[in-house]
């Protein structure tokens, strides 16, 4: 089987596709994978870190630009569908899996060109422009949530989770305590995923010893804002200091969900599954983006979360401090966040990219 992987910009968009490729080596050894990317973009990096084949694919972002930088991107984005197309003659795929981002775009339109079959998996409850694209042009929809189907085709969308790598099922409490040395106390992790939250950020420094007073606080920072939030750990004194864990990045962000009695997170696509894969509960810190406040607003409604809004982040001390002094709300928090977890999500979109390859290779068979 040969499959080509699409889709970048955030991690929300790469990680997916790596868990499935992951799948995919598992079930079928011989299979022959390929990601189509930007350069320099977040999926460069974490493709060829997982030892897949990387080819380069121009495109360019649509939303919230200029008309001048629009046109630009349309003339980026109509290369990238020709680099795409070299791409499928070289390397004649199967199958496509798209997980959306303005960098999946070329790649989905020259697979229409070229009638690839096309599976777009849409990570957030809200489809973006190019994931609306895609869609269109899909054999096959996956989404993480049934929050979602009111957007999708629901003749061609199946609702299979979002696809996690196997540690989020492997890593225990006492394993993540252990790692990131922590006490037996209540812990609240901070992140503003892999890149970083100025905002989050500033909010925990404004809040930092209201909060260490009640609990330990794991911090992850981005790699941009370490060294800001680390001289900040240096002024407080020795024993809030032991209590304040910052960390630009973590390779294992399952060992921080793992150790954590509660999270205060931005509200990406992966906000709707890594909690819920330790019964998590969380408050999640939508930005500026309509996608992450659907997902908080879902994340609310089913219990797992509390949203709070950026312009309410001095409510966070106080409400923290409720949530950690309340252990039946953490309980119920918890059991709702636990039964949104998917462990299959990864093998179901494998065996969604297989029944593409069947499907295609009987129509084949049928048109001769």
């Amino acid at each position: 089987m040969r499959v080509i992987f699409a889709g970048g910009g955030t991690g929300g968009h790469v990680y997916p596709a790596l868990s499935v490729a992951a799948s995919l080596r598992r079930s079928e050894p011989e299979a022959d994978l390929l990601y189509l990317g930007t350069r320099g973009g977040t999926e460069e990096r974490l493709v060829r870190e997982h030892g897949i084949p990387f080819r380069v694919v121009r495109s360019g972002q649509i939303r919230g630009k200029s008309p001048w930088q629009i046109a630009s991107s349309a003339a980026r984005i109509a290369a990238g569908v020709l680099e795409a197309q070299a791409a499928f003659r070289s390397f004649a795929p199967d199958v496509v899996f798209a997980t959306g981002g303005y960098a999946s775009i070329p790649v989905v339109l020259g697979a229409a060109l070229k009638r690839v079959s096309v599976t777009v998996f849409l990570p957030d409850v809200y489809p973006g422009w190019a994931v609306r694209i895609a869609t269109l042009l899909a054999t096959h929809v996956a989404t993480t949530s049934d929050g979602a189907l009111d957007y999708l085709p629901h003749s061609k969308t199946a609702v299979t989770g979002y696809p996690l790598r196997p540690e989020f099922w492997q890593t225990t409490r006492a394993e993540g305590r252990q790692r990131l040395g922590l006490d037996g106390g209540p812990c609240l992790l901070v992140s503003g995923a892999s890149s970083g939250s100025r905002t989050l950020n500033d909010a925990i420094l404004n809040a930092l010893d209201a909060l260490l007073e009640v609990c330990e606080v794991v911090h992850l920072t981005g790699r941009a804002d370490e060294t800001r939030v680390r001289s900040a750990r240096a002024r407080l004194p020795e024993p809030l200091r032991t209590r304040y864990h910052v960390h630009g990045y973590l390779d294992d962000i399952a060992w921080a969900m793992a150790a954590a009695d509660l999270a205060v997170l931005r509200a990406g696509a992966s906000s709707l599954a890594e909690p819920p894969a330790f019964g998590l509960p969380a408050i999640l810190v939508p930005g500026a983006f309509s996608d992450q406040h659907r997902n908080a607003a879902h994340m609310a409604s089913m219990g797992a979360a509390i949203l709070l809004e950026e312009a309410c982040l001095d409510e966070l001390p106080a409400l923290v401090r409720s949530l950690l002094g309340s252990n039946d709300r953490l309980a119920a928090m918890s059991s709702a966040s636990s039964r949104l977890a998917r462990p299959a999500a990864a093998d179901e979109i494998a065996a969604l990219l297989l029944n593409s390859r069947r499907a295609a290779n009987v129509s084949e068979v049928c048109s001769l």
